[in-house]
Formats: structure tokens, sequence, C-alpha cells
């Protein structure tokens, strides 16, 4: 199994899937799936453009509209997260994951599928201590606030997680995992991107609920983008157990942003998108702790008198796979939710949340609550489906109560295991990059050529306001100094 990934997509997937479609061709191979670690900027039209979180000199259409209209289809199957750069409107809609295009899946806040038989996880958005321990409260419309909170992780996300059990082959986030550059080659890191010097010194940079997954779940792979450059560190576990993690840029031309995985034939299986059942059941039996409150809700943990631990039984998975005919997810499933692109449309503010039926499907079968149905009803709001005579529905649901205690203290790693580990860096780098069968290295990859755009890069503290806040705040990581307006231009795939 070959598995192409992605750093930041920013909206460019005519030109990443170029990309793939270049290494194919170069090195005779088939690439089986694509996976992106987050601003994949899923716009459909004009209307979403409102719902990122970017100045408005920034907001471009990119090409995604173009897969959701059907004007094109990816040609590989698609597997992405949420970033800081996205249409969040859309994202909400599928808080447990679904298809936004055909053959483009999102694995939604937080989720786990199965490939064949790789499994993988994600963790949608970036982490802001200030949000961290919030409900899920956000809806369209958006206020200045809620537009970057949305997309801010929260606990609850974390602590579905923390309770798999079973093997995640591949993990998924955005922003890197706090203290991820004490395994890697620091140094070549700070000689980079020398502002983060700071913040990596005193162990600011990064995501806790990040560190405490990679420690907690041991995946076998960790990618990550957000910072907008190449990392490679190898993380050793108890029972020699040990995670490779990568970090890739973004889309632009001369930046490593695309890797390839080749994995054994063991993980191939029937090549097949499935739900997780043990990630399904984490979910049924977590339902009861969703909050809509934009309070700090706390979580079950030892010491109280009601279950803290979600990792399902026997029987709590047999409950889920019986409420499924099949476990494959179905490419039909998508529907569109609003309009197709129109240049001549206006932006306007998206005002009204749109009720998705493959949340729909999957709260029924699971028997879970929407978080953005639960935010309606208290609200006394209903929401609409998205028709062609715009006809309205109504949806009653009932809000659900938060759950109590805390997550426990995320693990940080001990000098010297940093010392040690962080020599092995080169090694690593080795490790992932990709070489053909004759030998070629694929680090040359050009996409077919295009028009030329001129494209400027934006002033290092253009989102100082609030993404890059340092202050008080120990636990923010600070966004890179790249535009997230990416470039349709000959892009080289990644090579480390």
């Amino acid at each position: 199994m070959k598995i192409a990934v992605e750093g930041c997509a920013h909206g460019e997937l005519d030109t990443i899937y170029e990309c793939v479609e270049t290494l194919q061709e170069k090195e005779n191979i088939k690439i089986d799936l694509l996976i992106c670690c987050g601003d994949f900027q899923s716009v459909r039209n004009n209307n979403d453009l409102r719902a990122m979180a970017v100045p408005e000199k920034y907001q471009s259409i990119c090409t995604f509209y173009k897969y959701y209209s059907g004007e094109k289809v990816a040609p590989i199957l698609t597997i992405f997260i949420g970033g800081n750069h996205e249409a969040s409107n859309y994202l909400q809609e599928l808080p447990y994951g679904g298809w936004v295009a055909p053959n483009i899946y999102y694995l939604g806040r937080a989720g786990v599928v199965r490939f064949g038989n790789l499994r993988i996880g994600g963790l949608s958005g970036i982490f802001k201590v200030h949000d961290y321990l919030q409900g899920l409260w956000e809806c369209p419309p958006y206020t200045p606030s809620s537009l970057r909170s949305v997309y801010h992780i929260r606990a609850l996300d974390v602590y579905r997680l923390s309770h798999i059990k079973e093997k995640i082959h591949v993990m998924l986030s955005h922003d890197w995992p706090r203290g991820i550059t004490s395994y890697g080659d620091t140094n070549d890191l700070l000689r980079r991107k020398p502002f983060l010097r700071d913040d990596v010194e005193s162990n600011r940079l990064g995501s806790p609920p990040g560190e405490k997954l990679i420690h907690t779940l041991k995946p076998k792979y960790w990618f990550a983008a957000h910072l907008h450059c190449q990392f490679a560190a190898r993380v050793k576990h108890e029972n020699d157990e040990e995670t490779k993690f990568l970090a890739l840029d973004k889309c632009l031309p001369k930046r490593k942003h695309l890797q390839i995985l080749d994995l054994p034939s063991d993980y191939d299986g029937d090549m097949l998108l499935k739900y997780d059942t043990e990630w399904l059941a984490i979910l049924k039996n977590t339902n009861h702790l969703l909050s809509v409150k934009n309070i700090n809700c706390h979580l079950p943990g030892p010491g109280g008198d009601e279950r803290y631990d979600f990792t399902p039984t026997p029987d709590e998975i047999q409950i889920v796979e019986e409420a499924f005919k099949s476990l494959t997810i179905n490419k039909d499933m998508f529907v569109k939710t609003a309009p197709d692109y129109n240049p001549d449309k206006p932006k306007r503010t998206p005002t009204e949340p749109i009720l998705n039926p493959q949340t729909v499907y999957l709260c029924e079968k699971l028997g879970i609550d929407d978080p953005v149905q639960v935010v309606m009803a208290r609200a006394g709001r209903t929401m609409k489906t998205f028709s062609i005579d715009c006809n309205d529905s109504q949806t009653e649901v009932t809000p659900n109560k938060c759950g109590k205690l805390s997550l426990p203290a995320p693990v940080t790693p001990s000098e010297n295991q940093s010392q040690e580990i962080s020599k092995e860096s080169s090694d690593l780098s080795l490790e992932f990059s990709y070489t053909s069968e004759n030998g070629n290295d694929t680090s040359n990859c050009i996409t077919p050529p295009s028009a030329k755009k001129v494209f400027k890069r934006r002033n290092l503290a253009l989102y100082t306001s609030e993404e890059c806040e340092q202050g008080s705040d120990t636990s923010s990581s600070p966004v890179s100094s790249d535009s997230p307006r990416s470039n349709k231009l000959p892009c080289k795939s990644n090579e480390l």
C-alpha cells in the first residue's frame, strides 16, 4: 500500500492531484490513498469564504469547488482533517465525519476509520488553552470570536481518542504535539525557522493534548502540518514501541509538502474505507458528556462515582456492529448542502446551519446527538435542509448534560531521552523517503506546467492578534509566517 501525505492543502486540490499523478507516471507506481493534514479549505462557494478566519484579501475560492460541483472528480480517495483555515460552516455539518465531495472524506472533529487493514485516526483544529475545556457552543452566524474558537480543539474530542485501545497505525493532527522538537533535529529546525526559538526553548511550541495522545495511542506514524515546514522525529515508547513523526509544508513551489509512505502489503486488505467499530462505540458511550455551553466542562476521571473508562466492551462493540448492515462508508451518501460556486454571486455571511443527511444517518444509527442541532434547539431555532427550491425542515433535539472531572496531565519526555532520540532524526528522514524500485528519488516531481502567477509573502505578524499570541498563554502554538492563500504553481514532492 502506498499513501501520499500532504501538509497544508489550502484548497489547491488541482495542484496536489497533479503532483500525485506526476509521481505515479514518473515512478510507475499506484498511490492508493491521499491524506491531508489540515487547512484543507473545502470552500464550495463565495458564502463559505465568509466562514473562514482569514483576512478578506486572502479569501480565494481555490479549486475545491470543482470537486464539490462535479466538474471534476478526485482521482484518488482523499481523507483529511480540519485546521485553522477552514470553511467552518461546512465542516460543522459533519462533526463525526463524512463525504465533503465525491471521493473526498472528512474525519470529523476527531475520528478513526479503516482503509483496508490500515487504521487511521485524526484530530482536527488547533489547541488554544482558553477554549479547550469549553463545550461545542459555536454555530452560524459566527461572531468575530466564534469564527476562530470554532476550530479550537476541545477536551471531549481528546478524551474520546484517549480511550482507543486497538492500535492506530496512522495519526493526523494539524498542529504539532508539544515537545516533539526534542525528538528531532532542533538545531536544523531553528536554523530554518528562527522565530520559533523562544517557544521551543520554553516548551510552548505545539499542542499539549497532542503530546498526551502521542504517548497514549503510540501510533506507528504521526503526520502534522500548520507551521509550514518539514520536520522529522522519532518518539520511543515503552516496550520498544516507537512513533515516527513527520510534519510537512504547504502546497507551494519548491516546498516539501508531499510525502509518499510505502507500507507492507499486510495493510492492503480490501482497500475500502470503513467505519471503525471501536471508535463508533466510544462515540455512543460518551454521548452524554456532550456539552454545548460556552463554559468550562470537566470530564469523568478516577475518584468519582460515575463511569470514566469508555473503552468499549465486546458487547458494546457488537451492538454497534448490529446497528450497521455494512461498515463500508458508502460514497453515494454524499449530498450537496449548498449551491455550487457562481463567481457572479456576492459574498454573504452564512446565517443558518444546514442539516447534513450524513450526520443524521450516523446519529440515528448510534443514538447520538449532533452538537449543532443541540445548540439550535437550546436557542429555539431549527435547522434547514438544502434543496433546489429552498424548502425547510424542522428537527427537535433535547440538550444533554455535561459530565465532571478532568483529564490526566500530559507526559513530557526526559532530557536524556530527548537527546538520545534527537541524534537518530537523520536516520528517520531516510526511512520516510520513498525510493522507487529503479533507485530514482521522487524529490524531483514537478507538476505539469501551469500559468505563471506572482504571489506575495505575507507579513510575519499578520495573525499575531489572535493565533500567535504568546503572553501568558503558555500553550499556544504560533502560526507560520506564510500566507494562508496558496498559489497554483508547479510544485515538488517532499524529499527527506
